[in-house]
């Protein structure tokens, strides 16, 4: 019988002349892809898109997570202001920068707003797939400032509603188009009655088409014009800008507030305190009540009330202290907000990490080291853990930290360093990595990649919990006591599962570059995932002292059935900016070869 057999069909029209690169999605000097953004109402408004956009488009949709933004759990949003925006993070492809700016706690936030004074801050991609990797929502920035944001406000908001209709229209096709999530709107100018009154309208409308045209999609309100159309901030909610809040998904305050601020909002907020993201300026610039490595102060005060939190420029870290400290500060400033910003589960499974941080100064792969030199791509960013430094309990000697690391890596350009001192008291160490708020499969397949330093005989393990444990029922696997019979550690495989082998077969075995698998199968019937972690003991019979030096590479929670299932085909796929060259005939490279001339 004939078979059917699909043909690549290549569309090209041939041409050896140059064409210049479009400014705008092209850096001049590189000629490499960038992101971009609107500086005027006009760009704003001529813009459609276009083949040349797609380079733009977020490719990662936002993972499921618990609890959900739509939840009343206090929120904790992250406005990224950075030297006017758009440095090393505009190249989409990546680039060779050296010390890069890199945000990882994303277990520990809800919204992501980029933030620059351009008109329309369209986020670089990059940032929209690491947030949608770790189910973050990513918001743009629509702001007019000073005389010419006034003459703008006036073009758009004064006349009917048709303009300001087409303004919001183009605002929801450009984070459709671009996915992702919304909108910051900050009027940082004063407004004519006409134009003011038209405010409400024209956020509630942008509200209404966003959420029709974006599941999950939010419209915040930054504290700045009033009801009068002056532009006075009023640190708080209060009746003179609540109808700006009533009108869109959430208000965002200036930065100037004190408690009493704080106890005034709970009446106009209602039932919607979690909407209300109180702003704290990190830099701790003007009369604020805690900044910079005190903010902390501030985020207290806010809970207490129980209100979300916005922190504006955590990237004071980056911006103002040593280059070479940076990750240490980093970790320390989020520590120190630990008890305030509550931390999210992951609800989808497969849940694949090798903790790269997308930038390192090499890249390998799975242990083989493939190039040399300092390279920066956030979208390469793999799902962040939970990063903590905890004491043990007894006498204080015993502790154990968690970070990133640049100096080595399993795959990519990071892997993750947890070390800690084990007393001679004390038993295993866990270390809680992910929360994992998941309806097992009936059976999961787990693999550990890590790799010991130094002399150290520790044991380690992985570890993972288990809800719902009335009803639950989990085979191949060892409970380490009765007191936590929802806590496991899986017996780890000597051989994987033959039907497993293709995937996994160097389970037990050592890898390249010092590191080891460890693979583990276990069945389940009615469980809910609970959290990951993994275990430090020392050897049986040891009673010293045992410090240690892990690192991990990956780690990987699989439906095992899913393994065996084909890969989805790739379709539809699309190639543009082809750079074509004249081809060198037999004759031409037999005359440059006797010539003495370079081959190409």
């Amino acid at each position: 019988r004939i078979e059917e057999q699909e043909e690549a069909i290549f569309r090209e029209v041939v041409s050896f002349t140059p064409e210049p690169l479009p400014a705008r999605y092209y850096d001049r000097d590189t000629t490499k892809p960038v992101s971009f953004y609107f500086s005027s109402l006009e760009e704003l408004l001529a813009w459609t898109p276009d083949g040349e956009d797609s380079f733009n488009v977020a490719l990662e949709p936002s993972e499921c997570r618990q609890p959900p933004l739509s939840s009343q759990r206090p929120r904790t949003l992250l406005c990224h202001d950075m030297m006017g925006g758009y440095l090393d993070d505009k190249f989409i492809q990546g680039s060779a920068a050296r010390s890069p700016y890199c945000f990882y706690h994303w277990q520990c936030i809800d919204i992501f707003v980029y933030f620059s004074h351009h008109t329309v801050t369209i986020p670089p991609v990059g940032w929209t797939n690491a947030a949608h990797r770790h189910g973050v929502c990513v918001l743009g920035t629509f702001i007019t400032e000073w005389k010419d944001g006034a003459q703008l406000c006036e073009a758009f908001l004064a006349g009917d509603e048709r303009s300001y209709r087409a303004v919001a229209d183009q605002l929801v096709l450009i984070a459709q188009f671009f996915r992702f999530d919304g909108w910051l709107v900050n009027i940082e100018n004063s407004l004519s009655p006409a134009a003011v009154g038209n405010v409400p309208h024209f956020l509630r409308y942008l509200s209404t088409q966003l959420h029709q045209r974006v599941p999950g999609g939010l419209v915040l309100w930054y504290d700045s014009v009033v009801s009068s159309g002056q532009l006075k901030w009023q640190d708080e909610l209060n009746q003179h800008n609540r109808v700006f809040f009533d009108a869109c998904d959430g208000f965002f305050t200036n930065y100037n507030w004190r408690e009493e601020h704080l106890e005034r909002m709970r009446g106009p907020a209602g039932g919607r305190r979690a909407d209300v993201y109180v702003g704290v300026d990190v830099f701790a610039r003007s009369n604020v009540v805690g900044g910079q490595f005190d903010t902390h102060r501030s985020l207290e005060l806010i809970r207490k009330h129980g209100f979300s939190a916005a922190l504006f420029a955590p990237g004071w870290v980056y911006e103002c202290l040593e280059k070479k400290d940076f990750f240490q500060n980093q970790d320390k400033f989020w520590a120190l907000l630990e008890r305030h910003v509550p931390t999210h589960g992951i609800c989808s499974l497969p849940f694949v990490t090798s903790f790269c941080l997308g930038m390192g100064t090499r890249r390998v792969r799975y242990g083989q080291e493939e190039a040399v030199g300092p390279w920066y791509h956030p979208s390469a960013q793999e799902i962040q853990p939970l990063f903590a430094e905890h004491r043990l309990e007894g006498d204080g000697r015993g502790w154990v930290k968690t970070s990133c690391c640049l100096a080595d890596a399993w795959n990519g350009g990071s892997s993750l360093l947890i070390r800690g001192v084990i007393p001679p008291e004390a038993g295993p160490v866990a270390v809680r990595l992910f929360s994992l708020q998941v309806p097992a499969p009936p059976k999961i397949f787990l693999s550990l990649v890590y790799k010991l330093e130094g002399p150290s005989a520790v044991e380690v393990a992985l570890e993972l919990t288990t809800g719902d444990a009335g009803s639950c029922h989990v085979g191949g696997l060892w409970t380490l006591n009765a007191e936590t019979s929802s806590r496991h550690s899986p017996r780890p495989l000597r051989v994987p599962p033959t039907k497993l082998a293709r995937w996994v077969g160097r389970c037990g075995q050592q890898l390249r570059g010092g590191w080891v698998q460890r693979c583990y199968e276990v069945n389940l019937r009615g469980c809910l995932l609970g959290d990951l972690l993994v275990s430090f003991a020392r050897p049986a019979g040891s009673r010293e002292e045992a410090s240690f030096v892990c690192r991990l590479g990956e780690i990987q929670v699989v439906d095992a059935d899913s393994l065996l299932r084909p890969l989805p085909r790739v379709q539809a796929v699309t190639v543009s900016r082809v750079r074509w060259q004249r081809a060198t005939s037999e004759e031409e490279e037999e005359e440059e070869e006797e010539g003495g001339a370079p081959a190409r």
